[in-house]
């Protein structure tokens, strides 16, 4: 064989075990029911929108890393969310939440939250627009 053919089976290889390792560690979207059901060790995504009703808790004084809110999955079902970094900017105005972690209990929590951006969806009503 010559060199360059041992080179791309390599390549190819390397490839394919970069591919195979990053579709493991992927999670996926689910309920809150369903990340009950696959327990603290898996992490999911769930996506769903806040419960502006109940109070968020934030307390940077005392722990800096702990960020309390309530949402409601695909299916309506409200549950409790810690989530374990600070409070993302603007919370209160995005539309909707994408926590990312696992069921811990009757609690879910979040290692990190996608948030879609509020301005996108305000029809510039914001005043930034103009600018």
């Amino acid at each position: 064989m010559k060199k360059t053919h041992i080179i791309s089976i390599v390549i190819i290889a390397a490839a394919i075990v970069f591919l195979v390792s990053m579709l493991s560690n992927s999670s996926t979207y689910a309920d809150f029911n369903e990340a009950a059901r696959l327990g603290p060790d898996e992490d999911v995504h769930v996506a769903g929108q806040l419960v502006r009703t109940k109070p968020m808790e934030y307390n940077p004084q005392v722990d800096a890393n702990r960020f309390v809110f309530y949402m409601t999955d695909r299916n309506n079902e409200e549950r409790k969310v810690v989530l374990l970094k600070s409070k993302p900017q603007d919370f209160e105005r995005t539309p909707q939440v994408v926590a990312i972690g696992s069921m811990k209990g009757n609690e879910f929590v979040a290692k990190d939250v996608l948030m879609k951006c509020p301005s996108k969806y305000n029809d510039g009503k914001d005043g930034m627009a103009n600018k």
